[in-house]
């Protein structure tokens, strides 16, 4: 899951009430339906840090409230408001995450690349621009090996 650290990053999520963060303004319908069909409480999710220096996996978080519905799109005056989203008809859903840990280094994305074993990994594929991506075992491990 992907943030930029100027407007949230993991040091933020130690600092939050029980280390516990809505995870709200998500506007592409992909990672809208892998927030609200697919993550599960206790499902562990990379924090990665996006548009930075060094954009990379810096911590991990786990899921600790399953999708709801984004009450910020129905408020007129935030930025993430939709008009075409209502309490009735709910178009953008999020997740509450917990903080587990702060990796030992931050993962830098130009080293992911260099990794044939993360090939097939969404994060490291020209052009993919998704806030949320899935993780498989098999690359999670990898890549936590890599700290």
């Amino acid at each position: 899951m992907k943030s930029e650290p100027n407007e949230f990053g993991i040091d933020d999520l130690f600092n939050r009430p029980h280390q516990t963060e809505p995870w709200d303004g998500v506007r592409n319908y992909q990672a809208r339906n892998m927030m609200r069909d697919q993550m599960k409480i206790g499902d562990l999710a990379f924090f990665y840090h996006s548009n930075c220096d060094i954009p990379g996996i810096v911590g991990i978080m786990k899921i600790s409230r399953e999708g709801y519905p984004d009450p910020f799109a129905f408020d007129p005056d935030d930025k993430h408001f939709d008009p075409k989203s209502s309490p009735d008809n709910p178009r953008w859903f999020m997740v509450d995450v917990q903080y587990v840990k702060k990796l030992s280094r931050t993962i830098p994305l130009q080293e992911l690349k260099q990794y044939s074993e993360l090939e097939d990994f969404a994060l490291v594929r020209r052009g993919n621009r998704l806030s949320i991506m899935p993780v498989s075992k098999t690359q999670w491990d990898f890549i936590l090996g890599l700290e």
